[in-house]
């Protein structure tokens, strides 16, 4: 029977954190920090000689994610709690900037707001694209979070500043409040050495490809895992044998019409939000064993999987993406 392979792909080591030295945080300690913006453009902010720098002592929203919490009163008295939602998070960032001179001053001040600004303006799609505002520690690990500008870049108005310095005190709207690794966990499974079933023994190889392992997410919450399928396959069937979650995709099915995935065809199966799309781009959402599919997420610590894939074949094989989401920076 060909089993898979389950090597977990391990990341490579921390590279030194982003330019600059550690400063004193609140709410997380020593670390460096950097905004990239919708273009890819990457702003240090905690690097004085880049001619503007954070000032430590007044940024927040860093710590623990808000939550909102509904609660039903207990007859006896007190309440008992009912539900736990995460709510978007704000973080507070002062930064000073200035220049050698007046017009330098000006057009730094302007392109660190056009950085954080373009966050607000619709791309070519239609859609907003946020900036990524990343925190480092000195042994090189990182934590990012998505961002969306608020308001705050305005100028102090105290004597004698906005000639050549003048600082601002930016909000940043977090729709997601987690904390997420840079750097994708990955596993992989493939399908063994199918066998003759003559040589050298009689020996039975199975059409099927079944996996159990046990994946570890590091992380504070539950992630959402993206999935990568290499056929051939003729039914996908991902199980979480811990709480007995589980997706069928089904490359025949009415909905998509494509037959069974053939050797080197890939599909992407996203969890949140749920998406499925084939290596050409098209949706095969319709593909999924709905109302029974759940597109499950792995919870914090271990979690025991499966992988099915009938139909299976030299080169089948199957990757799960996932990036570790934290409480605080």
């Amino acid at each position: 029977m060909p089993l898979i392979t389950a090597p977990v792909v391990t990341p490579p080591a921390p590279g030194p954190p982003p330019g600059g030295a550690p400063v004193p945080l609140p709410e997380i300690g020593y670390a460096t920090a950097q905004y990239t913006d919708p273009t890819g453009t990457v702003w240090p902010l905690t690097d004085i000689d880049a001619g503007w720098f954070t000032l430590a002592d007044g940024v927040s929203g860093l710590g623990a994610v808000p939550y909102d919490l509904t609660s039903d009163p207990h007859p006896r008295g007190g309440a008992r709690l009912r539900h736990v939602q995460p709510q978007p998070r704000t973080i507070v960032w002062p930064l000073f900037v200035q220049g050698g001179d007046h017009m330098e001053f000006v057009q730094r001040w302007r392109a660190l707001a056009g950085a954080f600004t373009r966050t607000l303006r619709p791309g070519p799609d239609g859609a907003r694209v946020p900036g990524v505002l990343e925190i480092a520690r000195p042994d090189g690990t990182r934590r990012q979070i998505e961002v969306f500008y608020q308001e705050g870049f305005e100028g102090q108005d105290k004597q004698g500043w906005g000639r050549d310095a003048d600082s601002a005190v930016i909000s940043l709207w977090c729709e997601d409040p987690y904390w997420t690794d840079p750097v994708p966990q990955t596993v992989h499974r493939e399908t063994g050495t199918l066998t003759s079933f003559l040589a050298p023994y009689p020996t039975v190889s199975s059409s099927q490809v079944l996996g159990d392992t046990t994946v570890t997410n590091p992380g504070d919450t539950t992630v959402w895992p993206e999935w990568l399928v290499t056929g051939p396959a003729s039914l996908i069937t991902f199980t979480h044998t811990g709480t007995g979650e589980a997706f069928s995709l089904n490359p025949s099915a009415t909905a998509v019409g494509h037959g069974n995935l053939l050797a080197g065809e890939q599909v992407t199966i996203r969890t949140d939000p749920p998406q499925v799309r084939y290596q050409n781009g098209d949706n095969w959402v319709g593909g999924l064993n709905w109302p029974a599919a759940t597109l499950w997420g792995l919870a914090p610590g271990e979690n025991a999987v499966n992988f099915l894939l009938s139909g299976s074949g030299p080169g089948s094989a199957v990757d799960l993406v996932y990036r570790p989401r934290y409480e605080t920076a």
